[in-house]
């Protein structure tokens, strides 16, 4: 019998690294937007169009990044990842128009970044440790890439105002191949893995099949549709909604930033809970809060602090949901083919993640206000709340005749 990695270890924190690394090169694309438009004179359209289509790359090559894991392994994925993610950043950096543009922000990073993030690194953490930890660690990867992403983003702003952008795309491509050496951590615990997911028999056909035929498992692919939904919009377009409620940019920033800050304690206090509590209640608690303060914000006199409060419990709702998500696919579907369906859940979040930065920008245009979008989400949230109440969060059968 394998022996599953400490929490504590040099395995763990390693990925945690990545993570980060993997989250906060990615939540820096966004301080490139008026450097590159106003170099290359197209506007912000065609930048902003680049990042939608890293976002939309992301998901779909998700589940194939999660499959790949499952079969060759987490260090082959993660390496070549890492390199694909490197090659994005360096194509973006001497991108002279359009095309490279969209290849290298676009496409090349969106691929790069669903082989060395969440849905391939998760899985792997969920099979390095013992039952009793998972969820904890679950949480603590989520966590790592919130960290990430306050912790890039301000070297990623020096890096622009010292070299210029192009100089800094090229300084971050360096930073992206930094996760090929954080990769080789997986090395050791990966060939203990292997031990226990060599007695399971089941293909990935088989595993697919099941879990297309478990109407639960949908239930779950739909939730993260909404929290998708929620995030994109909310990190798009509240800027902008604060501005027309006539709020300055410093307390756009400071919501954000809230947002981030609170988004660690929430996923630490979640992959906790997660470990002691329903993992379908707890998720159920989650998208009714949000329903709750979404609702509370749009009735609510608009002030600084009331937009300070709301960020406070944004965050600590964030990221939230996806140790209980990730958790809830490991529990009812084994650990072998765990990134593969875990990919699939994935990929609806960011479907869900277009809707809700399109839809944020066509009602507007047609409202004159985001109003429709923001009763939208609250409606969905409590909706989705309730569906996971239904949910049937016992290993499916196959699993449960093992175990009898």
């Amino acid at each position: 019998m394998s022996t599953p990695v400490k929490l504590v270890s040099f395995t763990i924190a390693f990925a945690c690294i990545l993570l980060a690394l993997n989250f906060g090169l990615r939540s820096s694309m966004g301080f490139f937007m008026a450097p590159i438009s106003a170099e290359f004179q197209y506007g912000r359209e065609v930048f902003a169009f680049s990042l939608a289509l890293q976002n939309l790359c992301w998901g779909l090559f998700q589940p194939i990044a999660g499959a790949f894991s499952d079969r060759y392994g987490t260090v082959k994925t993660v390496v070549i990842g890492s390199l694909v993610y490197a090659f994005g950043l360096f194509v973006t950096a001497n991108a002279e128009g359009v095309f490279g543009l969209h290849v290298g922000a676009g496409l090349l990073m969106g691929m790069g970044i669903a082989a060395t993030g969440f849905g391939v690194v998760l899985p792997a953490i969920a099979k390095m440790v013992s039952v009793e930890k998972r969820a904890f660690a679950l949480g603590l990867g989520s966590a790592a890439g919130s960290a990430g992403q306050l912790l890039v983003i301000p070297v990623a702003q020096s890096f622009i105002a010292s070299y210029g952008w192009s100089n800094a795309l090229l300084l971050m491509a360096v930073s992206a191949l930094l996760m090929v050496l954080l990769a080789s951590a997986f090395r050791g615990a990966q060939a203990e893995q292997q031990v226990h997911e060599n007695a399971d028999t089941q293909t990935m056909s088989e595993a697919l099949r099941e879990a297309s035929q478990h109407a639960h498992y949908w239930w779950l692919v739909i939730g993260f549709f909404v929290c998708g939904f929620q995030l994109a919009f909310i990190t798009v377009h509240m800027p902008a909604y604060l501005t027309d409620q006539g709020f300055n940019e410093t307390v756009a920033v400071a919501s954000l930033s809230l947002i981030g800050l609170f988004n660690i304690f929430g996923c630490l206090l979640s992959g906790s809970w997660s470990g002691k509590y329903s993992k379908k209640m707890l998720l159920t608690y989650i998208y009714a809060l949000r329903a709750i303060s979404i609702a509370a914000f749009m009735l609510l006199p608009m002030t600084a602090m009331n937009v300070y409060v709301f960020s406070i419990i944004t965050g600590l709702l964030w990221l939230a949901t996806v140790p209980p998500t990730s958790g809830l696919v490991a529990q009812m579907f084994g650990l072998k083919y765990m990134g593969t369906l875990y990919g699939i859940v994935f990929l609806s979040h960011q479907l869900g993640s277009f809707s809700g930065v399109w839809l944020g920008g066509y009602l507007y245009d047609a409202t004159g206000s985001y109003d429709v979008v923001w009763w939208m989400a609250c409606i969905i949230a409590m909706l989705t709340a309730a569906i996971h109440i239904l949910i049937d969060e016992r290993p499916v059968a196959r699993i449960r005749a093992k175990l009898a």
